[in-house]
């Protein structure tokens, strides 16, 4: 099978072409530096740019993988959730394309596609070649997880248990994660998205140097709040201004909100895995390219005798070849298809 993935669920304009579990291509158009000078997504600006980018993209990623338009057995893109606008732009042209070669289309959930993402893994080029190493399907190793999918607009915490089944343990209520980050960055004065920059400067500094609430740590429930620690921060800097000007208080800062970030996180994460009883972790998402919090989980997985999977930092951000994988996936698995004239679903939620 050899299908063609799109996604523009937000600001990456994204295609990749997908043959039997193999990534052979994943061309990706990021808008952060549009989008930037506004502190955060403008969705008429995506909008825009996925129709500019989405056709030269789509060629790349077809041209990449030397593959023509009438080889493709399938089509897939992006059906939500995401930016209503921005998801048509996609959808709609994947739509297009399967009627034109009279081709099956699938819809893809994108909270899906990152939460199977970890198990799409780097497979090294033979010894002596030249040629480069390549995304393949890892689902043979598939094993049931609690996996955590965190992100700018979303924190989720899913019980996987089995391939293309699972359920939703717990979710955001108000502030999702990256949105914590990039709203404390924002009071900080720091550039959109503000989640890397509190991470690289995070790196320098003391993470003890500030006590910042850790919302739900110690609630039953496998949901997350953030909300209160990005308010209990706007304070802090409000009755502490001066801290802003100096390089090392801002750097401890950073480590601080991290820090708390990270343990609700974690310690979440572990909690729910073994109450449900599982021996495997995974993690996807934009947020899942932190430094702390990828060391924080394999730390924490090392001492409760856990295997921790992780997406591949590529993957963590939006990507069409998780769409790809996932839709081949599903393909095989005979999965319903939408109707050629199925709409987006900007609110779709994760069942």
């Amino acid at each position: 099978m050899t299908l063609l993935a799109l996604e523009t669920s937000c600001d990456e304009t994204s295609a990749a072409v997908v043959r039997n579990g193999v990534v052979l291509s994943n061309v990706v158009s990021s808008q952060i530096k549009l989008h930037a000078e506004y502190g955060g997504v403008v969705p008429e600006l995506a909008a825009r740019e996925h129709l500019k980018n989405l056709l030269p993209v789509a060629q790349s990623a077809l041209h990449d993988a030397g593959v023509s338009a009438r080889e493709l057995d399938a089509v897939a893109a992006t059906q939500g959730p995401g930016l209503a606008i921005a998801l048509l732009v996609g959808f709609k042209a994947g739509q297009a394309v399967a009627f034109a070669l009279n081709k099956p289309f699938i819809g893809i959930n994108h909270h899906e596609a990152h939460l199977y993402s970890p198990w799409i893994q780097r497979a090294d080029a033979a010894p002596g070649t030249a040629k480069p190493t390549r995304l393949i399907s890892g689902f043979a190793h598939f094993q049931p997880s609690v996996s955590l999918i965190v992100s700018g607009g979303h924190t989720l915490l899913v019980h996987i248990e089995s391939e293309l089944r699972h359920r939703v343990l717990g979710g955001t209520i108000d502030d999702a994660a990256g949105e914590c980050f990039d709203k404390t960055g924002k009071l900080m004065g720091l550039a959109y998205p503000a989640g890397p920059i509190i991470d690289r400067l995070a790196a320098g500094g003391n993470p003890a140097a500030h006590d910042f609430p850790r919302p739900l740590l110690h609630d039953a429930n496998d949901d997350f709040s953030f909300s209160g620690l990005k308010t209990s921060v706007r304070y802090f800097i409000r009755d502490h201004p001066a801290l802003l000007d100096d390089p090392q208080k801002l750097r401890d800062l950073c480590a601080s909100i991290q820090a708390a970030i990270v343990e609700v996180l974690v310690k979440k994460t572990i909690r729910a895995a073994k109450r449900e009883g599982v021996r495997c972790v995974t993690a996807s998402g934009g947020v899942s390219c932190n430094s702390r919090l990828r060391h924080e989980l394999e730390q924490a997985c090392q001492r409760h005798g856990l295997t921790l999977r992780l997406a591949e930092k590529g993957l963590c951000t939006d990507n069409a070849a998780m769409i790809g994988i996932l839709a081949e996936r599903k393909l095989l698995a005979k999965a319903p298809l939408p109707p050629l004239d199925a709409e987006v679903k900007p609110g779709w939620a994760l069942a």
